[in-house]
């Protein structure tokens, strides 16, 4: 008896092998940090923004290759191609009402509280609206035309989402189309992800010190006293974002899927904390990929519905820009009518389609489409420049929330979903694996039943 004691220990390296909680909690210490060297020196910390900057850009260098690999692997081992467009016409039709949603939220908010009454515009600030107007936000055709990439190459060396997009969907279907000849090339492309996520996960060693960065920049450029007059649009936007996630997404998946919305957002909480530190969704966007793979949500479901809803699927950027808008047009005292403010809410609607990508997106796109549709208010613009980063972080974790939300929902009405292991490991019972960012072994723990027509069940093994 006394031999089989050691051979209980075991069990000790398990936890002691994920060592990335130390990593958040320095996260957290940093932005701390960051927000005091930001309030004691300004000046100093605006001169750490490129720490911030940096990070984001490590992180954006994997999204291409990542999308690639997930998205061509999901479709690869799919049978039928018909499949994969229901997934995307489903996913594409609930972006298009969450949109929807969002705007008339933002709208009703923003008329109950009007933020933006008795304010007073400079010209100082007319001329830092119209300097936000984005050469790169493009109009619906050119955008689509803009998918296209300029070589096979180039949709990976561009970082343009969409363009990744195509280029994995096209090669997908053609694996598809080989059937077992493309089966070597799929393991290779298995290989790769495997190296990729593994890149990732050493990169995101470097998180605390972008953190840092980027949260000093913040409070150092911002400051306290720019921030206090305009915190009734702060609190109102963070507040409507807040139920937005928590009353009508959850009540969503309640229904729908049957599962309670902060066990979800508890099972993303380092991915939350990643963007509140860095301000970017799109930080987040790898992991959420590997996270909801890992929750039970099928590769070709996972490989469209978040790289997809990264571009239409912006909910917290159509509460932004509804609220903006009526925050200006009260701010400049030339209020819109509601007649007024639906239609310039249905043109950012789509104006924002055409910006996906762009850096500083919510801004740039609020400025652009003011400038399209209704000029005079790009004066106003100004105003909400010294908070823009403190909202875009309301704006990303909203995002983010919105596309983790809706991927549950599309693999439960497309049944591409393993409803036992997602409350398994909602629960805890089969936890990530932080290392690697794959669930690796022969242990069978990432085994998605993916159903076919015929009602039989195939094990699709990552």
């Amino acid at each position: 008896m006394a031999a089989s004691t050691p051979d209980t220990a075991p069990a000790a390296p398990r936890v002691k092998r994920d060592r990335t909680h130390y990593l958040y909690i320095a996260v957290i210490v940093a932005v701390a940090l960051g927000i005091g060297v930001g309030l004691i020196w300004p000046d100093a910390a605006v001169e750490l923004k490129p720490l911030g900057t940096g990070f984001v850009n490590l992180i954006k260098m994997m999204i291409s290759p990542i999308i690639f690999c997930t998205i061509v692997l999901g479709i690869g081992s799919v049978r039928k191609a018909a499949k994969v467009g229901a997934v995307g016409g489903i996913a594409l039709g609930y972006f298009l009402v969450m949109s929807l949603v969002a705007l008339a939220i933002g709208l009703v908010v923003g008329n109950v509280l009007h933020p933006g009454d008795g304010l007073h515009i400079t010209n100082a600030l007319k001329a830092t609206g119209h300097d936000q107007v984005s050469p790169d936000a493009l109009p619906p055709v050119d955008f689509v035309l803009s998918i296209i990439p300029t070589t096979f190459v180039s949709a990976f060396t561009e970082g343009q989402v969409l363009q990744t997009l195509l280029v994995a969907l096209l090669a997908g279907f053609a694996l598809q189309a080989m059937g077992s000849a493309g089966q070597p090339v799929l393991r290779g492309i298995e290989h790769i992800q495997r190296l990729v996520f593994r890149i990732l996960s050493m990169v995101m060693w470097a998180a605390p010190i972008g953190a840092f960065g980027a949260i000093a920049a913040v409070v150092g450029s911002a400051g306290v006293d720019a921030l206090k007059s305009l915190a009734v649009l702060m609190l109102g936007f963070y507040v409507t974002c807040f139920l937005f996630v928590f009353v009508v997404l959850g009540a969503l998946l309640r229904v729908v899927a049957g599962l309670n919305v902060f066990s979800l957002c508890k099972y993303l909480a380092r991915e939350f904390l990643l963007i509140l530190s860095t301000s970017s969704s799109e930080s987040a966007l790898p992991r959420l990929i590997a996270k909801m793979e890992h929750l039970g949500v099928s590769r070709p479901v996972v490989g469209i519905t978040v790289p997809t809803g990264y571009s239409f699927n912006l909910d917290g950027t159509m509460i932004y820009m509804t609220m903006a808008s009526l925050y200006i047009a009260d701010a400049l005292g030339t209020p819109m009518s509601v007649g007024e403010q639906i239609p310039l809410l249905l043109f950012l609607l789509l104006a924002s389609k055409g910006a996906a990508g762009v850096s500083g997106a919510g801004l740039a796109t609020l400025a652009g489409g003011l400038q399209s549709h209704k000029p005079a208010l790009v004066d106003g613009v100004g105003l909400i420049v010294g908070i823009d980063r403190f909202m875009s972080e309301a704006r990303a974790l909203t995002n983010f929330a919105g596309n983790a939300v809706a991927t549950v929902l599309v693999g439960t009405w497309t049944k591409e979903i393993d409803t036992v292991r997602v409350r398994r490991v909602l629960a805890g019972e089969l936890p990530f694996d932080e290392t690697t960012l794959l669930d690796e072994g022969g242990a069978g723990v990432r085994e998605v039943a993916e159903p076919r027509e015929d009602g039989e069940k195939e094990l699709a093994k990552a």
